[in-house]
């Protein structure tokens, strides 16, 4: 059935199924990435999108309503299953878009497990220990969505289903339905390479070395030899297989030894403000809050003003080298030594904020802030008894002689007693804590132990414990966000995007430039960290989903291209040259000419999008893209053009620097060059043999 049917598929109206181990399950930054690309994602598919992700008893309940499918093909399907003893969840995901969401009980199959062990060996010679649970699950959930898009496609014969894959987790899928010729087309996104993490982990020149690597050999020395399979299966078995930055697709060529087909960068759903004053205000609102937790926390050594107190952040999974919490550390102790050596009067206070096993708030910390909320309370509670007793002094003054007030007659005793109490309930005899939290295993946390070796938090009074629209920040160029910004903004320092190099620089010279980067930042003046927040704050739309949603488009049409050729054969070779040509032809909407002044002066190819770095190879593969150009997400008010003095202009990219070639963007010689289509190979070959016939 499957082999007789594909080219009769609807590929216009084609389903889509996304499927993710983080669907309704926090517990990863790629949650974050599924859930705030739901809405335009919805938008752009409607009912016609399905989430797929395992079913969390202990979170589902509370995020997912369930509902009875109306597809008749999907409720046969999923009674199939159940018939089978398999348990799921379907309904909507109560999130911003309300997507359809199917979540599968991995535990309902869990009888099945030494069976499908043994069939992943026997199809995809994917060896599997029995003591991972990581991994058992991972096959558990693939087979069940293997099965489940197996028993669709074959009652739902008329449209064409893309199955999109984030991760080795969910990828299990894939090399299955290419066994079984299951009729769906799958695109596998890897958002960091499995055997990567491992490596950068350790103490090895990573991004220098990838060519040279034994992968096989360095997956099994690490014990995750059956993960590593996993990924790299489904990797090769996808039809489209892409990665969400330049520096994971570089990596992912030589550790999964396929080269990806495009960059599908992660985006933001970005808030826009009717003015700007409602967001400089909601700035000033979250500072406010910072600062009374900052107060409680240094009670008994506040002694910095709070006006001249920079606020650093950084945040993320506990992986003390990967997320650079090592290099932050050190360049803060650095920072601490350059401002006290230029008399800086100027205070920071830094927070890492990541989880780790804890057992409570620590006494120390609950105590500042009750001890300063009592001060508050105190102080308001005094201050409204001088309010009322100054207004009755001031009522009875009938206009005779002089006016006058002694502090006895504003302040009594009693509150003069009252305040030194609290007063003096903020001496310590000790220095601020460094954690807000018990931390399990305090003495081995590679964190406290940096810390209290070089001894920086107690220098600059700081302390362990979040950041983006509008607020500057500092990111590398082994990152996908730090590569994406360098790639698109000509000089992303004056923007508020700060690059430390760790490609080419050694880690002592990138410990110096962060260092020095947080020196610079440290001694702007307010009004210029103001007008560069204002800056950081015109770049959000370069991140917005409703920009960078259309790279996932164009990896499903890819896909589909791929998948079903003949559904996309157009009827004039003419108009297919005119409509690529159209396409590419057309930037951005969003940016104004380039002949307007640029602030800041972005990288833009007038012939594709802000993710043009990963633009899918469309000459390679002769994309026809107007059918998903056309689909134009919906806007309201607010994401008009807000008029900015200084509108963002891309910078001047050639097309030939859109197609990837291991992780780099090679700008081709001279201007905007026009790709030859088949046609224009045809009348080269004709005249080439009329001229060696003559």
């Amino acid at each position: 059935m499957a082999e007789e049917t594909p080219a009769k598929r609807d590929v216009q109206n084609h389903l889509l199924f996304e499927c993710a181990w983080e669907v309704a399950n926090k517990v990863g930054g790629i949650y974050t990435v599924i859930k705030t690309k739901v809405p335009v994602t919805v938008a752009e598919y409607g009912d016609r999108y399905t989430l797929i992700g395992p079913l969390i008893y202990k979170t589902a309940p509370m995020e997912v309503e369930a509902l009875e499918p109306e597809d008749p093909a999907l409720a046969a399907s999923l009674e199939q299953m159940r018939a089978q003893g398999v348990k799921f969840l379907y309904g909507r995901w109560l999130i911003e878009g309300a997507p359809r969401v199917l979540l599968f009980d991995t535990g309902s199959a869990f009888h099945r497990l030494d069976e499908w062990k043994g069939d992943l060996w026997n199809l995809a010679g994917i060896p599997s220990p029995p003591m991972d649970t990581e991994t058992n699950d991972a096959i558990l959930f693939g087979y069940l969505v293997a099965f489940f898009l197996g028993e669709y496609v074959s009652r739902q014969v008329d449209t064409a289903v893309v199955a999109h894959f984030h991760e080795w987790q969910a990828g299990v899928a894939i090399p299955i339905c290419r066994k079984r010729h299951i009729d769906v087309t799958t695109v596998f996104t890897t958002h960091a390479t499995l055997l990567g993490r491992y490596l950068c982990a350790g103490d090895v020149d990573f991004y220098n070395n990838l060519q040279y690597f034994d992968v096989d050999h360095e997956a099994g020395k690490r014990g995750i030899y059956h993960r590593y399979c996993i990924e790299r299966a489904s990797a090769h078995c996808a039809d489209v297989f892409t990665t969400v930055s330049h520096i994971t697709a570089y990596e992912a060529e030589y550790l999964l030894k396929r080269k990806p087909d495009g960059i599908l960068p992660n985006g933001l759903n970005v808030v826009k403000f009717q003015a700007m004053h409602e967001f400089q205000n909601l700035h000033a609102r979250a500072k406010a809050k910072i600062h009374e937790f900052v107060r409680g926390h240094f009670y008994g050594h506040y002694d910095f003003d709070l006006d001249n107190t920079i606020y650093m952040f950084t945040a993320g999974r506990y992986e003390f080298r990967n997320k650079g919490v090592d290099m932050f550390i050190e360049s803060l102790a650095r920072l601490n030594y350059l401002l006290k050596k230029s008399g800086s009067k100027t205070t920071v206070v830094a927070f890492i904020i990541m989880p780790a096993a804890t057992n409570s708030y620590t006494i120390e910390a609950l105590k500042g802030q009750a001890v300063m909320k009592q001060l508050q309370d105190t102080v308001a509670e005094v201050q409204k008894r001088i309010g009322d007793r100054l207004f009755d002094h001031a009522a009875r003054y009938n206009g005779e002689g002089k006016f006058e007030l002694a502090p006895p007659d504003l302040i009594s005793t009693e509150d003069q007693v009252l305040l030194k109490r609290r007063i003096f309930a903020l001496k310590r005899g000790s220095l601020p804590p460094i954690v807000t939290h018990n931390m399990a295993d305090d003495a081995n946390d590679p964190i406290l132990k940096q810390i209290r070796q070089g001894e920086a938090l107690q220098r600059t009074r700081r302390s362990c414990q979040d950041q983006f629209m509008g607020v500057p920040s500092i990111t590398t160029n082994l990152s996908g966000f730090g590569c994406f910004m360098q790639d698109m903004i000509e000089s992303p320092e004056d923007e508020g995007c700060y690059i430390v190099d760790r490609r080419l620089m050694s880690v002592e010279d990138s410990v110096k430039q962060l260092a020095n980067y947080l020196l610079g930042f440290c001694n702007k003046t307010r009004r210029q960290r103001i007008n560069q927040r204002n800056r950081v704050e015109r770049l959000s739309p370069l991140l917005d989903w409703k920009n960078l949603g259309v790279e996932y488009s164009k990896s499903r049409q890819l896909a589909l291209r791929r998948a079903y050729p003949d559904a996309f054969v157009s009827s004039s070779a003419d108009s297919e040259e005119e409509e690529m040509s159209d396409y590419f032809g057309a930037g951005p909407e969003r940016y104004q000419p380039t002949s307007v002044p640029a602030s800041p002066r972005l990288r833009i190819s007038g012939l594709a999008t802000p993710g043009d770095m990963g633009t899918l190879t469309e000459e390679m593969q002769r994309l026809n893209t107007s059918d998903y150009r056309g689909f134009g997400f919906p806007k309201s008010a607010e994401d008009e053009d807000e008029g900015y003095p200084f509108p963002l202009v891309l910078k001047m990219r050639s097309r030939g620097s859109s197609v990837h070639h291991s992780g780099v963007s090679t700008p081709a010689p001279g201007g905007v060059t026009k790709s030859l289509s088949e046609r224009d190979l045809q009348k080269a070959d004709a005249a080439l043999n009329q001229v060696n016939s003559t």
